[in-house]
């Protein structure tokens, strides 16, 4: 049955995904001569790259989440359903969701990515995933919730399990949340767990290659462990994790670590839909585009951001981060609204407008066009850069406080644990 959606004399583009590419293309459509209807999982847009504090209750998940239909207030052509792709069908123009069926005249995949695991299903089983506000809630529980067992045993290895954790993957998300993890256990553990000796406190991080944030500069990757050794982080690099039972980390080189707490953070993987040809995906399911963002071998089929695979001069496909999105949606829209004028399409050219990660208080790195710095001044330009991509003034202005709030008091007040309630209880 299909999805009801007004029936007009516009061309339909079907926006599937509602992340920085989807929004951004839908965005600059919303007064334009085309039916936009957006389709995603969730009736909200999610900032990812401050997941990792909704998980260490630095900031409330709705200070990074806003709603679809606040953004698209006074659009008519703009319509939002919530639903799952299920299929896509490109010969016959339509794709089937888990509410109905949606016909299109263009169809843009803005699906993102997910976790990959690489076919390890013991590690996706017990570990955590970050790639949604669910995600940071759910890590967020474990982690107070561990800290709350803690208190109540006796037997000294269970009672490490608990308040030991470990990342892995040295990517910006994963030396994000070290660093985090590094300054709860110097600021918060004591003052809120006294109970618990924080120096028993053990935080992993570990990369397979043998650098973090290896595709920053070597500058950028060599402060960043010293930052983080700095802080207390045992840093492992050029080690693999072979599997993870829920209890018991098993390293490449024979280690074992133990552990309640593995977030897995090493690995994405694209979104395969039912109905698309096995050529049109790489080995790591992005979908292979040309430099219009049209999709190898499909006719007004179009892939943005980190779903889409197209290779530059310089590039053999993106960085699957914000820019890349972004740039890819804005010229989307300027090449579709021409060629309903009749104009030409306009090449990508993806241009690097720089890297940024933050350690913790006063330290991050920060690679740009014509600047490598790191320290404070590179943690200024996260703040700046981060605070100025969130959507809507009153989330600006609840996160600027709440890291002023904490800048100068060490200290949140975000740590409570949310529990799902059945219907039995």
């Amino acid at each position: 049955m299909p999805i009801n959606l007004p029936e007009t004399k516009q061309p339909r583009i079907v926006i599937a995904g509602a992340g920085f590419a989807g929004l951004t293309l839908a965005k600059r459509l919303s007064n334009k001569d085309y039916q936009v209807v957006i389709i995603d999982r969730n009736n909200y847009h999610q900032f990812q790259p401050l997941l990792y504090q909704v998980a260490m209750s630095g900031i409330e998940p709705s200070s990074i989440a806003f709603p679809l239909r606040r953004i698209f207030t006074n659009k008519p052509n703009i319509h939002i359903r919530v639903a799952e792709i299920e299929s896509v069908h490109p010969q016959e123009k339509y794709l089937l969701t888990n509410e109905g069926r949606v016909n299109y005249d263009i169809l843009v995949l803005a699906t993102g990515v997910t976790t990959n695991y690489y076919g390890n299903k013991d590690i996706e089983k017990h570990t955590y995933a970050l790639k949604s506000v669910a995600d940071a809630l759910y890590l967020r529980n474990a982690i107070l919730s561990d800290l709350e067992k803690a208190l109540t045993i006796r037997e000294d290895d269970i009672r490490q399990g608990l308040l030991d954790l470990a990342i892995v993957g040295g990517g910006p998300t994963g030396v994000e949340l070290a660093g985090s993890f590094a300054e709860f256990k110097k600021y918060i553990l004591p003052q809120e767990y006294p109970e618990l000796d924080a120096t028993q406190m053990d935080i992993h991080i570990i990369q397979g290659g043998n650098e973090l944030l290896n595709s920053f500069s070597d500058e950028a990757s060599i402060k960043a462990r010293k930052y983080l050794e700095n802080l207390g982080v045992n840093v492992i690099t050029g080690v693999r994790v072979n599997n993870y039972d829920g209890n018991e980390i098993s390293l490449s080189d024979g280690r074992q670590l133990n552990t309640k707490k593995v977030i897995w953070a090493a690995g994405i993987t694209g979104r395969r839909f039912e109905g698309l040809p096995e050529t049109c995906y790489t080995s790591d399911n992005r979908l292979k585009t040309d430099t219009y963002n049209l999709v190898t071998g499909l006719k007004d089929v179009y892939a943005l951001g980190d779903a889409a695979y197209m290779e530059e001069t310089e590039y053999m496909g993106h960085p699957q981060v914000a820019q890349p999105a972004i740039q890819q949606a804005r010229l989307l829209s300027k090449n579709l609204n021409g060629l309903i004028k009749g104009k030409p399409m306009k090449p990508f050219h993806y241009k690097d407008l720089g890297s940024l990660a933050t350690i913790g208080r006063n330290k991050a790195v920060a690679d740009l066009p014509y600047l490598k710095t790191q320290g404070f001044f590179a943690w200024l330009l996260w703040l700046f850069v981060h605070l100025k991509s969130i959507l809507g003034v009153k989330n600006k202005i609840f996160v600027f406080f709440n890291w002023v709030w904490s800048y100068f008091t060490m200290d949140q007040s975000l740590r409570i644990m949310i529990r799902h309630k059945t219907k039995s209880e």
